[in-house]
């Protein structure tokens, strides 16, 4: 027959703080562990007579503090498997920030073995009487092993646990500068409540870890920030805020005139300044461009919320979802062999999402509004994936000579129509070349519309410099002004 665990609350550590039901329970019991003897009432368990073992060996062998927990659950289970009744006690709380008791838990579920929890003082009603703020105002608690997952929240106060040395406090110290100053005053707490061995300082967020005495009973409390501190400007919620401003009574008229119309060509204006920075490599100026175009997705999200059609939250809820959809070799248990799997993996979940609703072509899905050069790139590629293609990029090639003939042609003819549609196709047979051939048509164009832009400035401050004006210069001189702006 199992056995059963029982999981105690230690409280934060002074001896006045541990119940009377568990101070009985563990003088009691036989099969006594304590996750650690490292706490200050473990000596006043041994002197009130309680026999007891520690996992603290654990510690020395276990690469990580994941391999400490599962270690110390398996061997628990274990012992409950053999049909003994077990008490495994661990400081504060057994449920607030203990993840050795979540691994206990889940280990002894899927064991078939009863698990009791007798509560402790946690460490966070110590922490409440001796720093000065109330948690009904706010407060997120955060394992320091945990930091790179969970994000500190600004708006509200902060206590890092777990920060069990310096070295801890190193990371947890260049986590929060990510957010906060440097400057930033947090308080570092060790054994709260406990007589005797309480220690506090308040010191800027730079020196953390250079604290001697952090240790596996240090926690590190980093107050809100102030509602109008620049801080709090690197959160989404910040930007929302400003739109909400900007669009209530009494904000800016012109961004209350604002519709999804009428802000179409921003988005656009914003989305080519994205990417002339991209292009530049300029990283400052790629940060504030991703920020207008940031400020644009706020605002649509603001004008749906005014009507009750959305807010912010679903639109990053909708992409998160897709995104984890659409990578189910990340996500899920689907293999790829390469990049080429994940294209077509990504077509067939997006086919699979519209059910096949509006989806009569191999076409369908390409933006009407999609700058020519674009839309003819896509229909292209869209065409063959059904294998409606050329077999090489010299049938393309060839089709390029065709139209070019064509087009002499109609332009013989003087058909104003005719030339029209033969300088379409013409174009149309180029983007299918460069489609071959590895190219964005788009961004060919804009590159070679800007070298073009840059020589013949040239010829412009040159002849400038001559004292000449373009009117006055022939064709062959510019010409030779060119060549030279060709070899700059």
């Amino acid at each position: 027959m199992a056995g059963t665990i029982i999981i105690v609350g230690l409280g934060p550590g002074a001896p006045g703080d541990i119940s009377l039901a568990a101070d009985a329970l563990l003088r009691e019991s036989k099969n006594v562990y304590l996750r650690t003897e490292k706490h200050p009432v473990a000596a006043y368990l041994r002197e009130r007579g309680a026999s007891f073992k520690s996992f603290d060996a654990i510690y020395e062998q276990a690469p990580t503090f994941e391999a400490v927990y599962e270690a110390i659950a398996d061997r628990l289970v274990a012992l409950a498997a053999a049909g003994e009744a077990v008490v495994y006690a661990v400081p504060g709380h057994p449920l607030v920030a203990e993840a050795s008791v979540a691994k206990v838990r889940a280990a002894a579920a899927a064991a078939g073995i009863t698990i009791s929890v007798r509560p402790g003082l946690s460490f966070l009603d110590a922490l409440f009487t001796v720093l000065p703020f109330d948690p009904a105002d706010g407060l997120k608690v955060i394992d320091a092993l945990q930091l790179a997952r969970q994000k500190p929240d600004m708006t509200a106060a902060n206590i890092i646990t777990q920060v069990y040395s310096r070295a801890v406090a190193a990371e947890v110290k260049l986590k929060l500068m990510e957010d906060y100053p440097d400057e930033y005053a947090v308080t570092v707490v060790r054994a709260a409540g406990v007589p005797g061995e309480e220690r506090q300082a308040v010191v800027p967020l730079y020196e953390l870890d250079r604290i001697p005495w952090v240790d596996h009973l240090t926690s590190v409390f980093v107050p809100a920030t102030p509602p109008d501190s620049p801080s709090r400007r690197r959160t989404l919620a910040a930007l929302t805020e400003v739109m909400e401003r900007l669009r209530g009574a009494g904000g800016c008229p012109w961004d209350r005139e604002q519709t999804h119309a009428t802000l179409k060509p921003y988005l656009l204006e914003e989305s080519y300044e994205v990417i002339e920075a991209v292009d530049a490599g300029a990283m400052d100026k790629l940060c504030e461009e991703l920020g207008d175009v940031l400020l644009q997705v706020v605002f649509h999200a603001q004008l749906a919320a005014e009507r009750d059609d959305f807010v912010v939250a679903d639109v990053i809820e909708s992409i998160v979802e897709k995104m984890i959809r659409r990578h189910p070799h990340v996500f899920a248990d689907v293999t790829v062999r390469g990049s080429g799997d994940v294209l077509r993996n990504w077509d067939k979940i997006k086919a699979q999402e519209r059910g096949g609703a509006g989806r009569e072509s191999a076409l369908s899905g390409v933006p009407k509004h999609f700058p020519a050069l674009m839309k003819a790139f896509k229909l292209q590629a869209k065409a063959a994936k059904v294998g409606f293609d050329w077999d090489s990029i010299d049938g393309a090639h060839a089709k390029v000579r065709e139209e070019s003939a064509e087009l002499l042609e109609a332009l013989a003819l003087g058909d104003r129509a005719k030339v029209e549609e033969e300088v379409g196709d013409l174009l149309f047979a180029v983007v299918n070349v460069a489609r071959f051939a590895g190219v964005e048509p788009e961004t060919a164009l804009l590159r070679t519309a800007d070298k073009f832009y840059r020589r013949f400035r040239y010829i412009e401050e040159t002849a400038a410099a001559m004292g000449r004006q373009l009117t006055e210069m022939t064709l062959a001189e510019m010409d030779a002004l060119w060549d030279e702006a060709k070899g700059k």
